[in-house]
């Protein structure tokens, strides 16, 4: 086994074990479309063995950034399918990331009357809206009844990707989300069934995972955790809690049957990350850097040394559009410009270049 051999993640048959990470861009119109310059940009790097979309919103209230694709209109979902063509036509497998930012946001950004999350504790900091920076707002505590509507949000979300064309979608569960705001005790104060013990904030990620399995065939579904990443005020630093939570949580979604399960954290190939891949028991995917770049060295290892059947790599295939060839070739790397990761327009976006450049 090594990256560049094939590997199949339930329904999905890569020709090498390279994931692009799921990489926020901020290249989508206002109404939340993604154009033609998007298309470009994924379709430049479908020799990786599987794409990862940014995180993309499957409601208004869910939307956390400016510039942010959506799959929630119809508009959306035809921006979409234009990218999945675009991939596919080179050759390449794309499958889309649903992304709940729960309190990360603003009704600035969302164009709605209020944010949302597992309980009414605001982000100490400023969020970038379209016009300002802004003090992170007081979110509203979601409901049971609402809780129902996100799950379901979820699961069109992913029913309008596979419409779209995406070869399946993965629900995010990392990164200060909403989801992972309900994995921590210090964004989820709750003291019903989806607060307090460690089952009971995993519960709410499990139903949705079940939620979009059902949707659209688990075959096609993957999931993304962040333990103890603490960011965005989702702190958790409690190695037993940390463990708990995890447990319940894999424990839970591991009988669905997932394509795959990524875990981004420093340390891949250790006991906390090790330990949830034995119990998921499933097609495992790791990412070792969270604003450090993943290298060739470390991403061989990592499958060589049976530490994951894939790798995903997010940096290095911002700057790189042919990753893949110069990994395989040995051959120099781009360096990737931190100032253009988010602005709008080619800069940084399309206009790395390619070996035969």
């Amino acid at each position: 086994m090594d990256l560049f051999s094939p590997v199949s993640l339930g329904d999905l048959h890569l020709p090498n074990r390279v994931v692009m990470a799921p990489l926020t861009r901020r290249r989508s119109d206002a109404a939340g479309v993604p154009g033609g310059l998007v298309a470009e940009h994924y379709a430049q790097r479908a020799s990786v063995g599987l794409i990862i979309t940014e995180g993309t919103y499957p409601s208004r209230e869910s939307r956390a950034y400016p510039g942010q694709p959506g799959i929630v209109t119809a508009e959306q979902v035809e921006g979409w399918r234009r990218v999945a063509e675009a991939v596919h036509a080179k050759g390449g497998r794309i499958v889309m990331q649903l992304m709940n930012g729960g309190r990360v946001s603003h009704p600035d950004i969302t164009g709605t009357d209020r944010i949302v999350a597992p309980s009414a504790v605001a982000i100490d900091g400023e969020v970038h809206t379209a016009t300002a920076k802004l003090p992170y707002p007081v979110p509203h505590a979601l409901t049971t009844d609402d809780l129902a509507v996100v799950r379901e949000e979820f699961a069109a979300a992913a029913r309008n990707a596979i419409e779209a064309g995406l070869d399946g979608v993965e629900v995010h569960g990392a990164n200060g989300y909403l989801l992972h705001q309900f994995l921590s005790p210090a964004s989820n104060r709750r003291t019903d069934e989806y607060g307090g013990s460690p089952e009971n904030r995993a519960r709410f990620v499990v139903e949705v995972t079940k939620a979009v399995a059902e949707a659209v065939g688990a075959g096609r579904v993957g999931i993304r955790l962040s333990p103890m990443h603490n960011i965005q005020d989702v702190v958790e630093t409690d190695t037993e809690d940390v463990k708990a939570t995890y447990e319940a949580l894999v424990s839970g979604i591991a009988p669905l049957g997932l394509a795959y399960m990524s875990v981004l954290h420093s340390e891949p190939a250790g006991e906390l990350v090790q330990g949830l891949r034995t119990n998921f028991g499933g097609k495992f995917i790791v990412n070792s850097g969270f604003g450090s770049i993943t290298t060739r060295d470390e991403a061989i290892a990592l499958v060589e040394n049976s530490h994951a059947d894939a790798v995903a790599v997010g940096r290095l295939a911002i700057a790189n559009p042919d990753l893949v060839e110069r990994w395989r070739g040995e051959r120099p790397e781009n360096t990737p410009n931190p100032s253009t990761f988010y602005g709008p327009g080619a800069e940084g976006y399309t206009d790395y270049p390619r070996l035969s450049a």
